[in-house]
């Protein structure tokens, strides 16, 4: 059943997947109490460690190869991830933790212009529309949320947009010797040692209250690392950009449970914005769904057959269109 689903909705779902297991941290964040520095290095910390024992196991001796392969990402993704981890836990210190998930629904424009600028990477005019739609309903969110928290934590939620498209764009331009792209969740460690020398500067490795603990524990362990996980294994389906569109979904679930846990309620204008988002992406990914089936009916050629057929076995495949035989291209095509 899973190779008969559209290759963009597959990464839909993956990337969808990790969002609903990131969506808490916002919560986490404003209900743990240590300060700043102690909770971003258990944080990297806990995180590194599972990422890396994951890396470790999947890859074995192999993975210093897996690492030399994804190129220019080994310095960017890792810097990228960090830099939005920090901007993200000094934000929603700082400012309402509404404000700050708002920001993040710049990420998918950032990365969109990011990916065509540097990577020559096109996204379709739906793709387009749907970051427009989102962008609007992110505004609107915003709206509602003037006057709460401070100027300077909006200025430093900035930085997590852009420190997101980064990553996610420049791991989906990365090009392997598969239709996927290059498997660049093993450089994740790699960010969470950028994410926690800092901290170690700073004072952080101290020993937090037992309950705050148990929060960071949760979080470090299970939460965060399947959500970054799945969110990075997204790059190899989708552009940056869309990857960054799914990841949306995090505002919406994310205010929802500050509100419920922490007492942050969105405004009617809030409601209003999240709705939009949902639904332009809900949207999209039905009306791919509809393309996808319409074609078959249609007699459009199977791509995995086509894939098959010039020698690729399993997952072993081609790494998007530009590689692919032209009667496959036409198949994933729009």
């Amino acid at each position: 059943m899973w190779r008969s689903l559209p290759w963009r909705l597959r990464g839909y779902l993956i990337t969808g997947a990790g969002v609903l297991l990131l969506s808490p941290d916002a919560l986490f964040v404003k209900d743990t109490q240590v300060d700043v520095a102690t909770f971003m290095f258990w944080r990297a910390l806990l995180l590194g460690l599972v990422l890396a024992l994951v890396a470790g196991l999947r890859y074995g001796r192999e993975l210093p190869t897996a690492i030399r392969a994804c190129g220019p990402a080994v310095w960017w993704c890792p810097l990228g991830f960090a830099a939005s981890a920090w901007a993200f836990v000094i934000a929603t210190r700082l400012t309402a933790a509404g404000n700050v998930l708002v920001m993040l629904n710049l990420a998918p424009l950032v990365a969109g212009l990011i990916g065509m600028l540097f990577f020559g990477q096109h996204l379709r005019r739906q793709t387009w529309v749907v970051i427009v739609l989102c962008v609007f309903g992110a505004s609107l969110m915003a709206a509602g949320e003037i006057g709460q928290g401070s100027a300077l934590g909006l200025i430093v939620a900035l930085i997590a947009p852009v420190a997101v498209a980064v990553n996610t764009t420049v791991a989906s331009a990365q090009r392997g010797q598969s239709r996927r792209g290059v498997d660049t969740t093993v450089i994740l460690p790699l960010g969470c040692l950028a994410m926690l020398l800092p901290a170690l500067l700073l004072g952080g490795a101290q020993i937090p209250p037992t309950e705050d603990f148990v929060r960071l524990a949760w979080m470090g362990l299970v939460f965060l690392p399947g959500a970054y996980f799945l969110i990075q294994t997204g790059t190899r389906y989708l552009p940056g950009a869309e990857v960054g569109l799914v990841m949306l979904l995090e505002t919406l679930i994310g205010t929802l449970l500050v509100w419920w846990r922490v007492g942050e309620a969105p405004s009617a204008l809030a409601f209003v914005g999240g709705g939009l988002i949902l639904s332009a992406m809900l949207g999209s990914s039905m009306r791919d769904l509809h393309r996808q089936r319409r074609k078959a009916a249609a007699g459009a050629p199977d791509p995995q057959a086509l894939l098959q057929q010039e020698g690729v076995r399993g997952e072993h495949e081609f790494v998007g269109r530009g590689d692919m035989p032209a009667s496959a291209r036409w198949a994933k095509a729009d």
